[in-house]
């Protein structure tokens, strides 16, 4: 019987001295600022940094375009796990400072990292996972994200309220958050709230709109969302009018649900002081 060496995505992640936990994609990867081309790599790493729930790629040197990078005029302290060289990127007539870095591991020695535009306001404008475009971080092959129709019965309450009565909802379930439920238009009392211009992005659902309550408490601004152009993976919450767990009271099927505290809570508590 013949064998044959495992397959690449059968390895374990691997964990150095520093604390970064590490494994090689398949995935094709591109990085752009305007029409240039900074990352073009079939051999990219995943890369989880202590305390930050989502990864990060970073890419062999040969794979990036080194001559756009310079060494960080003023380079952060404390941004990144263990001590890294930070670079700015310079491109198109444009300087985004601290733009790129080195992992100071020795399992990534010879890989670059890049900041993500649309999360920290600098790094490349552009990321592509084979032909599709990705937003704000790369997606976690150990998640999932399901988006499932229910006929459960879910009731929102705000301040005692009652803002959202259902048996249409569509139950979101993503891995280490909790159980999203995404309701009908026609279910909730939007009038009891008002639009905002705020807008988030996630690389599994899409770009959301928010939604502000309208009375009087302590709540949290934004704490309704909606996302009108879902990604095609999560089809089903187009439309529908979700609501931040953490600081409004959902019973479900007669049950009340606890408040969950999640990374969000702490944010959530900040906003709604301000």
């Amino acid at each position: 019987m013949s064998t044959h060496p495992a397959h690449p995505a059968a390895r374990s992640l691997t964990t150095t001295p520093e604390g970064l936990v590490w494994e090689p994609s398949e995935r094709w990867v591109r990085g752009r600022t305007g029409d240039i081309t900074v990352v073009d790599s079939r051999h990219p790493v995943l890369v989880w940094e202590p305390g930050l729930p989502v990864p990060q790629y970073a890419f062999p040197r040969t794979d990036v375009r080194t001559d756009l990078l310079r060494p960080a005029a003023d380079p952060p302290t404390g941004t990144h796990t263990g001590s890294q060289v930070f670079y700015d990127l310079v491109a198109g007539g444009d300087v985004r400072a601290n733009a790129a870095w080195s992992f100071p591991a020795d399992d990534l020695a010879g890989h670059i990292a890049f900041e993500w535009f649309r999360r920290t306001d600098t790094g490349l404008d552009h990321w592509y996972e084979e032909e599709e475009e990705i937003f704000i971080h790369p997606r976690d092959p150990h998640k999932r994200v399901d988006a499932l129709p229910s006929s459960r019965h879910v009731r929102v309450e705000v301040e005692g309220r009652v803002v959202a009565d259902t048996r249409a909802p569509v139950l979101l379930f993503e891995t280490s958050l909790p159980t999203r439920y995404y309701l009908p238009r026609e279910d909730v009392r939007l009038d009891l709230f008002e639009s905002t211009d705020h807008h988030t992005g996630c690389p599994y659902k899409g770009t959301a709109s928010y939604w502000s309550w309208r009375g009087e408490g302590g709540v949290p601004p934004n704490v309704v969302w909606s996302y009108a152009d879902p990604l095609p993976a999560v089809a089903a919450i187009r439309g529908r009018l979700a609501f931040f767990n953490e600081v409004v009271d959902i019973t479900l099927d007669g049950e009340r649900l606890e408040r969950p505290v999640t990374p969000f809570s702490g944010m959530l508590r900040k906003s709604s002081r301000r």
